[in-house]
């Protein structure tokens, strides 16, 4: 832990990296490999078997994460659109990149994301490696090319034993780059809440909240909010079209090409739910409460609606105001300590 501190600190002496990290409650000690530490009924994750997990190559993923040298001009990070504080999601409706253009779409919290096979809303990173190369090179967002970032971290004294220590030798490159942040993400994980308390005996969920997490589970329509948010991850990772309004955005038909896939999206977990406003791809939903709404009576319904959503026989699941507020006051429960403010 000591050498890691240091290591910030010099960091910060050099002024190689961009904004200074929040504090981090994932901190890891040096020197052996990296246990999840998953609780009982928790699945375990199929990670990548080329480079294991070891708290080395975490560490330095934690620093690469807020290091402004992958972006062109050192200005942007990923954890400038990436806040832990929000569950490693951007409260902003778009993310902003070097020159101020806007993403297409809100950016995703990453999270638990050892359990999810695809990338970005609508897939189209077919892993974690993958995934966390594109937003450097994107002209939107960091506009840089790897062959600079690996020029620029090369060129450094600070980083250069760091990688030595997470690979056996100083040597940058962009796969390390890449091996190195997936290690990290693949370390974020959340799997306790007021909510898992209460399974445990730990904690006490009040009247609303029970009525909430009725509501989640069952429904006389037979389908139900688990029936795409289920399990301990609170996702099936699946892709949706969950009955917006159709937009420009053809979702998933742009990675796939099939019509079937037209404005479909990544189911995302519910997990921190509270922490990741604003809502949906396109941010169209500010508020938890609009959530419920979209859900209750704001169905559009289309040739690919989602199936569990087009049985239903009105244009949502009608649940009265008081049905809302109960389900609302149960998603707040799904929120990590370790993340709330």
């Amino acid at each position: 832990m000591a050498r890691f501190l240091c290591f910030l600190l010099m960091l910060t002496a050099t002024g190689l990296h961009g904004a200074e990290p929040e504090i981090d409650p994932f901190e890891t000690p040096l020197g052996h490999p990296h246990d999840l530490q998953l609780p009982a009924g928790f699945p375990a994750p199929d990670l990548p078997d080329d480079y294991p997990l070891t708290d080395e190559r975490i560490n330095l993923g934690r620093a690469l994460f807020y290091e402004g040298a992958l972006s062109r001009d050192g200005r942007i990070t990923c954890g400038s659109c990436h806040q832990r504080r929000f569950a490693y999601a951007d409260r902003r409706p778009f993310s902003l990149g070097l020159d101020g253009l806007p993403t297409p779409r809100n950016s995703m919290p990453i999270f638990n994301v050892a359990w999810k096979k695809e990338f970005f809303w609508d897939g189209r990173a077919p892993s974690l490696r993958a995934q966390v190369l594109i937003p450097i090179q994107d002209h939107r967002e960091m506009d840089e090319s790897l062959h600079n970032v690996v020029r620029k971290l090369s060129r450094s004294r600070v980083y250069l034993p760091v990688f030595k220590e997470a690979f056996g030798t100083p040597e940058v490159t962009a796969e390390r780059i890449a091996v190195a942040l997936e290690q990290f993400l693949l370390a974020r994980t959340s799997l306790d809440s007021k909510y898992e308390q209460s399974q445990r005996g730990e904690a006490t969920l009040s009247a609303e909240e029970e009525r909430g997490r009725s509501l989640f589970l069952r429904n006389s329509s037979g389908t139900s909010c688990a029936t795409c948010h289920n399990g301990p991850l609170f996702t099936d990772h699946a892709f949706r079209n969950n009955g917006l309004t159709p937009t420009d955005d053809r979702g998933r038909e742009k990675v796939t090409g099939l019509e079937t896939d037209r404005a479909k999206s990544a189911t995302p977990t519910l997990r921190n739910i509270a922490l990741t406003a604003p809502y949906m791809h396109d941010s169209r939903l500010k508020t938890l409460e609009a959530v419920v709404s979209h859900y209750s009576s704001g169905l559009h319904r289309s040739p690919t609606l989602a199936p569990e959503l087009a049985k239903l026989p009105t244009k949502g699941f009608a649940f009265t105001p008081a049905d809302q507020a109960a389900l609302v006051s149960f998603l707040h429960t799904l929120t990590d300590p370790k993340f709330a403010p």
